[in-house]
């Protein structure tokens, strides 16, 4: 990926936040601005066409029970500490 240098205002309390995160996590302050730039740049994202269409369904292979819910989310979690060596991100 190519990248171009650019200019950005911050507010000191958020430097203060993102020089934290970059210092648990091991990485560039500049690292965690790079992928905050990219998360809202995606969320802000406007589709040519939609993802799903109104008549489009998803086969979940059957019911999906709160406990599979509760499962999901309790190993997403797990996975995500790992990676982050227990530290949130």
């Amino acid at each position: 990926m190519a990248l171009k240098r650019t200019n950005v205002y911050a507010d000191d309390n958020d430097l203060a936040l993102i020089k934290d995160a970059a210092a648990r996590l091991g990485v560039s302050a500049a690292e965690i601005i790079r992928e905050g730039i990219h998360r809202i740049a995606l969320a802000h994202r406007v589709w040519d066409e939609p993802f799903v269409s109104d008549e489009e369904t998803f086969d979940l292979g059957g019911p999906v029970t709160g406990g599979d819910i509760r499962a999901a989310v309790s190993e997403g979690y797990e996975a995500r500490e790992r990676r982050n060596g227990g530290h949130a991100a």
